[in-house]
């Protein structure tokens, strides 16, 4: 009942789930329809939907307690119904469905009933903390005196029976996708119905017209005719070059081949090679043939997500402006587009086209919050391209190989893994039981004969050391490069590219991720406006780069010499993929490689390094030939702990007591770990009236969602304990909690180099008070 005044009386209604007259038992029906509906796509369908149903029917079966509705009845917060937004015991209301359920079920079907609700009792507890572990966490909350009387309050005021009935539904957790290892995923894919649908109806009481707004994406029909429409004017405008028509190929192979029953498939395909678009046709294709859903782009890094998104949008012109999702931390956004469709469909995925980051996907796959879950049921009957597949995490692979399994077995997703070099993602087998790796099944390559195409897409000779265990000084290595006229080295840390672009003539260019991101950006504008003004005879002047690896993942430039310090075989073939790129030098481009001065840091780096010197020991002819990459990657491999926070087991249920830590695995689950990292708003000076802009409304607003992804282009990632010490210095500012901002201190961000973290300059007026 709903308890309220009217002229001094005290009059009952309905009961509410949130202000603004949402009538709670409309509102739980609804919800237990929506996650129902979501859960359609799930094998077995039947029994699901069941248990998506209940969880809906029971979440906010707490809400019916007295206390709740009286503090609902007197609050204009719209926010009002979210648990621990406010402080009071008579008003949580998460506990008392998942007690119901282990009460109802216990009684129906005795104690494997009452064992079997847990699951139940998993989504309804958690649907705005996030998911529990069960030891140290729900079971505990569960055993709580309020937690009891909570149950015991919302059945006192009567619930109608239509919303504490559960039917005829007799739960049978044999019919789990994947049994016990399919566990921890069916629970977390069930959650994501439930929050999803939650928050879907909530929005729709509170903002009529937003449920609208989330429509008008176009079909993955229409995408994929506006694709081939755009790959035909594509064709008959490129240039006739032999590499050119090795795409073309490419191209007919991917389209050819979608037709195959879905699951997981290799597209290895040399840098260069046109894989990004090919892939796309793939998966376009591929969806339409086989009745998918949505096609998700998963991107290692956000310096590639920007240019693969407007690739792809470039295609999609004719269909408008919102075509696709891009969803990543650094996706720029206008404070007026703050709520549109795109925005909107950031938060659930349901959209035909995801381009994202692994960080989004992976992360969001082993999530405990609400907010990250949320998405995960829409990645049911999907199409995932995960393209620079060799950059999966060594230290998460084994959970992350172990998870697309479930999905491709028993979730309809096909898996797309895009690559120049293939790592070796096959069930391996080593003398040493503990390193064992549990791969991927039936992975099937998409095109006749990699080794044929790589064959005739080989572009570069490669230059190996003499000896491995020989460094070279940086000024030997800057002789060298002194004497060509057009030329990139790479090498492994900042620091290292520092120092060689010291000893390199005045002029020479630099990148790094010391610099912002709008920085990068125009010094890779400038370095391809060079290189074509060099081909064409107009530039005259040596053209001289040195940058980390962060060049040799998608970012399209063409040298005629590359030097490359030694890394993993993959880096090698990544930086020869910006030597002699298009086929255009009369002979082959020229790779050298060499030993620099520093070893490589400690950690995957090294072991990198070290399984190429391993790998390469005896094949010096051609080091980028591609069966050399298997060896490479079983090499690396065993010698990384490929699980190593533990994660598997964190997910391993107990079969007695279902436990399951999810929070705990989704706290160990970071492929980016910045708890050691600190974020720096630099004042880039080609940038100087944006940045001021923006930071100005930093502190008038505060910390907008949309003017955070404006100044993502802005900052820089350093170590939190430098960033400490400049900010003690003066050189830095402390706005917010976790985001530093550069202070105006000439020198302190160098127009080549970014931003100076070492001899840090004394600015005294930083430590006025």
């Amino acid at each position: 009942m709903h308890i309220k005044s009217f002229q001094g009386k005290m009059i009952v209604s309905d009961p509410l789930a949130h202000s603004g007259g949402h009538l709670l038992v409309a509102h739980l029906q609804s919800v237990a329809g929506i996650a129902a509906d979501f859960s359609e796509v799930f094998e077995p369908v039947v029994a699901t939907q069941r248990w998506a149903y209940l969880a809906g029917l029971w979440h906010d079966l707490g809400k019916y307690r007295p206390g709740f509705q009286r503090y609902l009845s007197q609050s204009d917060d719209p926010d009002a119904h979210i648990e621990g937004k406010v402080g009071g015991r008579e008003k949580t209301h998460s506990a008392a469905g998942a007690l119901w359920a282990m009460r109802k079920l216990g009684e129906a079907h005795g104690p494997n009933g009452a064992l079997s609700a847990r699951v139940l009792a998993y989504l309804i507890a958690s649907h705005h903390a996030g998911l529990y572990d069960w030891d140290g966490g729900l079971k505990e909350r569960l055993d709580e005196a309020d937690c009891q009387t909570e149950l015991a309050e919302a059945l006192a005021a009567h619930p109608p029976e239509s919303i504490l009935n559960h039917g005829d539904f007799v739960p049978d957790l044999r019919q789990i996708p994947g049994g016990s290892a399919g566990f921890a995923l069916w629970v977390r894919l069930l959650f994501s119905c439930l929050v999803d649908a939650d928050f879907l109806d909530t929005e729709a009481h509170f903002d009529a017209g937003k449920p609208a707004r989330r429509e008008g994406f176009p079909t993955l029909d229409q995408m994929l005719i506006a694709f081939d429409s755009h790959m035909t004017v594509k064709a008959l405008t490129a240039d006739d070059t032999p590499v050119n028509a090795l795409r073309a190929d490419i191209l007919r192979q991917c389209r050819e081949k979608s037709v195959l029953p879905p699951g997981f498939f290799s597209l290895t395909v040399p840098t260069g090679g046109g894989k990004t678009l090919s892939s796309l046709a793939f998966a376009l294709k591929h969806a339409r043939e086989h009745g998918k859903r949505r096609v998700i782009y998963a991107i290692p890094y956000t310096s590639i997500i920007e240019q693969t998104a407007d690739v792809f949008r470039g295609v999609f012109k004719a269909l408008g402006d919102e075509v696709l999702i891009e969803h990543h931390s650094q996706a720029d956004a206008a404070e007026k587009d703050e709520t549109a469709r795109s925005r909107l469909a950031c938060e659930n995925w349901d959209a035909p086209l995801v381009v994202t980051t692994n960080v989004q996907l992976f992360e969001s796959l082993f999530a405990a919050k609400t907010s990250r879950c949320r998405k995960l049921h829409n990645l049911v009957g999907s199409v995932i391209v995960l393209d620079e597949a060799q950059q999966l995490p060594p230290e998460f692979l084994q959970p992350i190989l172990d998870t697309l399994n479930l999905l491709v077995k028993h979730y309809g997703v096909t898996v797309v893994l895009c690559t120049a070099t293939q790592p070796a993602l096959n069930t391996t087998d080593y003398f040493d039981a503990s390193k064992n790796l549990r791969g991927l099944d039936q992975v099937r390559e998409i095109i006749d004969d990699p080794d044929a195409l790589f064959d005739a897409l080989k572009r570069v000779d490669v230059e190996l050391p003499k000896d491995f265990q020989a460094p070279t000084p940086w000024a030997d290595i800057a002789t060298q490069l002194d004497t060509e006229d057009c030329v990139l080295a790479i090498v492994g840390t900042r620091k290292a590219a520092r120092e060689l672009q010291r000893l390199l003539p005045f002029g020479t260019l630099h990148l790094s991720a010391l610099m912002c991101g709008a920085h990068r950006k125009t010094v890779i504008d400038q370095i391809k406006v060079r290189l074509k003004a060099k081909r064409e005879g107009q530039d005259l002047q040596p053209l001289r780069v040195v940058s980390t690896q962060l060049v040799e993942a998608g970012v399209d430039i063409d040298f005629p010499v590359v030097y490359r310090a030694l890394a993993g075989l993959d880096s090698l073939a990544q930086a020869a993929g910006r030597c002699n790129r298009e086929g255009r030098l009369d002979g082959r481009g020229r790779v050298v490689v060499f030993v620099p001065p520093e070893r490589p840091p400690m950690g995957h780096l090294r072991k990198g390094a070290d399984a190429c010197v391993s790998t390469l020991h005896d094949n010096r002819a051609d080091p980028l030939a591609r069966p050399l990459f298997a060896t490479y990657f079983r090499q690396f491999y065993h010698s990384v702990n490929l699980d190593g926070k533990g994660v598997g087991q964190l997910l391993t249920v107990e079969p007695k007591t279902l436990g399951v830590q999810f929070r705990s695995a989704a706290e160990a689950f970071r492929l980016i770990d910045d708890q050691d990292s600190a974020t720096v708003v630099a004042r880039y000076a080609e940038h100087r009236e944006e940045i001021e802009k923006l930071l100005g409304m930093l502190a008038a607003e505060g910390p907008a969602r949309w003017l955070m992804r404006k100044l993502q282009r802005y900052t820089v990632s350093i170590h939190k304990r430098v960033a400490d010490k400049m900010l003690a210095q003066g050189s830095l500012t402390l706005p917010m909690p976790g985001l530093y901002v550069q202070q105006d201190v000439d020198g302190l961000y160098h127009p080549l180099l970014g931003l100076q973290i070492e001899d840090v300059p004394f600015n005294p007026s930083g430590l006025v008070t």
